[in-house]
């Protein structure tokens, strides 16, 4: 059973920036997604980015050019840096993960693994 610990979220003022960091048991099997995702309270799901074990990266429209997913395998830990956050960022980050690599070629909502969220507000 993979578990994942995320990190990082706080409140932050409009242009700011945060770090989310989650930190993985074991990774699903040798090859790999791994991703974010974000809720609003009475909103869909939303897919943020997705990295699959080669270390491709997939962005949805509205953070493309502002947020960055990265890996550090040794220490089995993923990472969303987040840049010129603004009001809309807001929301409840999950870090989510499985097996199926051949899926990861865009951001998606329903993974196998999800962690129990790290909450980021963006005030104006």
């Amino acid at each position: 059973q993979v578990q994942l610990m995320e990190s990082g979220g706080g409140s932050v003022q409009a242009g700011g920036s945060l770090r989310l960091s989650c930190a993985a048991s074991e990774y699903p099997a040798s090859r790999y997604c791994m991703g974010w995702v974000r809720q609003v309270p009475g909103k869909e799901r939303e897919g943020v980015a997705i990295i699959d074990h080669f270390g491709g990266t997939r962005y949805t429209d509205s953070v493309r050019g502002r947020f960055t997913i990265s890996q550090d395998n040794d220490k089995k830990t993923l990472y969303l840096q987040m840049n010129s956050l603004n009001v809309d960022d807001s929301a409840m980050y999950y870090c989510a993960a499985d097996a199926l690599w051949f899926a990861c070629t865009q951001p998606r909502v329903r993974f196998d693994y999800l962690g129990q969220g790290t909450q980021v507000t963006v005030s104006s």
